[in-house]
């Protein structure tokens, strides 16, 4: 079962990033009070980032106990650790870094120079989220490219097909660098609350065929069973 589908307009780019911080921090919080342990998806680009950066700066993330959080990925480029396309280094920077939270509990796509091929960290982050239970993703956030892509499910692409899987290797992804690790469409279906993120003009085309059910775009095709959320900007709700 999945819930339906609500969208909800910001002013601008930064109106979005600091009310979806504001918002994961509140669910992270709500979801601590029900249960002993949150699992949240974490998203990079401009606006997931900038998300997280105003996460770290909000009163809330003092309220929340770090140790009872796990932070995972929906895709993760696969190039060395410390190179600067990486998304978690990224999140690193502007959130990660600033809180308790243990590194066992920070669950890191697998780097070129840690794992042979893209093939072996994919089966990796598949064995940790087996390792974890299999969670239902508590909140699982995700950025959507121009071409309308969620984590590294590209439209037309074999990688938005598979199935039976967790973890998914990519190549030749339209979108440099071409080769990637992608939490598989089953696997973000699978999640309570699924947030899509976008902002900007260049945006609002297919964030309009998205909201109206091009299932050719993965990010149409992304659903929560508790809560399914766009995060937008006006510019970006301006066609639909």
């Amino acid at each position: 079962m999945t819930a339906p589908t609500r969208v909800v307009v910001h002013t601008d780019a930064g109106a979005v990033a600091e009310a979806t911080a504001a918002r994961l921090l509140l669910a992270i919080i709500d979801t601590l009070t029900v249960q002993d342990r949150a699992d949240v998806v974490l998203t990079g680009g401009t606006v997931g980032i900038a998300t997280l950066e105003s996460a770290a700066a909000s009163p809330l993330a003092r309220q929340i106990d770090w140790t009872s959080v796990h932070a995972w990925w929906g895709d993760e480029r696969f190039v060395p650790a410390g190179d600067p396309d990486r998304n978690e280094g990224q999140a690193q920077a502007a959130l990660l870094g600033s809180l308790p939270l243990p590194e066992e509990n920070i669950h890191r796509m697998g780097a070129s120079d840690a794992f042979g091929s893209v093939e072996e960290a994919a089966t990796a982050y598949a064995d940790q989220i087996a390792s974890a239970g299999v969670p239902a993703w508590d909140v699982l956030m995700l950025g959507m490219g121009p071409d309308g892509h969620v984590a590294s499910l590209f439209p037309g692409h074999p990688g938005y097909e598979v199935r039976g899987v967790e973890a998914l290797p990519v190549h030749d992804s339209p979108k440099p660098p071409p080769t990637r690790v992608s939490l598989s469409l089953e696997s973000i279906r699978r999640a309570k609350r699924v947030w899509v993120v976008a902002a900007g003009a260049a945006k609002a085309d297919v964030v309009a065929r998205a909201l109206h059910g091009d299932l050719s775009l993965p990010a149409a095709a992304v659903r929560g069973s508790a809560e399914t959320l766009w995060l937008v900007d006006a510019e970006a709700v301006a066609k639909v």
